[in-house]
């Protein structure tokens, strides 16, 4: 069963692309993200989703623009996220039969995304939210809502936000950053993979 974990490899270039991308598929991750603003992102996509398109869900992040959206879709990406949101960029990409995640703050965010389709929600930056804020949004939202802390979420506090109703993270930089070679990224995801799977709610 996929974990709901995606990596976000802001920065990462199409050369290393794949190595960092089989690193991240051999410790349980199976959902990668290429920020719009990482060097030839599209490129990396394209690298990725020719790779390890039928192990892994490859997308891109930093969307903000319906164009964006069909470009990465053009690449072979099947995964979306940006860091607002904006219904026009949620509704094309589910009209191209790819995964949405927009990001939200607020409830007024949150069904707006939700009204356009969103396959799930990134509360983003999840530190400026906070667990209490998250848990009154959590409070409104539909049974079902699938909800993503990204920014400041990892190690040392997933079992404090699984705890308060959170269902998934983005991992950025403390999954990758340039210039960390492939092993040492799979063995930081190792590590987060075994965090989550520990910070599991009791029943």
């Amino acid at each position: 069963m996929s974990l709901p974990l995606i990596g976000i490899l802001r920065g990462i270039t199409p050369d290393e692309a794949v190595d960092v991308g089989e690193a991240l598929l051999a410790a349980g991750l199976d959902r990668l993200e290429v920020p719009l603003n990482s060097p030839e992102p599209l490129e990396s996509i394209r690298r990725l989703a020719s790779a390890l398109g039928d192990r892994a869900e490859v997308g891109a992040g930093t969307v903000l623009t319906v164009e964006q959206v069909r470009d990465v879709h053009s690449v072979g990406g099947r995964l979306i996220v940006s860091p607002n949101c904006r219904p026009a960029v949620i509704e094309e990409t589910r009209r191209l039969g790819m995964a949405s995640y927009p990001g939200i703050v607020t409830p007024s965010e949150a069904f707006d995304a939700l009204d356009a389709g969103a396959t799930a929600l990134k509360l983003f930056p999840a530190v400026q939210v906070g667990i209490e804020g998250m848990k009154a949004v959590r409070a409104v939202l539909p049974s079902g809502t699938e909800l993503y802390a990204v920014g400041g979420i990892g190690v040392d506090n997933f079992v404090q936000w699984r705890a308060a109703g959170v269902n998934g993270a983005g991992l950025g930089s403390a999954l990758y950053k340039p210039g960390l070679s492939a092993d040492e990224v799979g063995e930081r995801a190792r590590k987060l993979v075994e965090a989550w799977q520990a910070a599991r709610p009791a029943a």
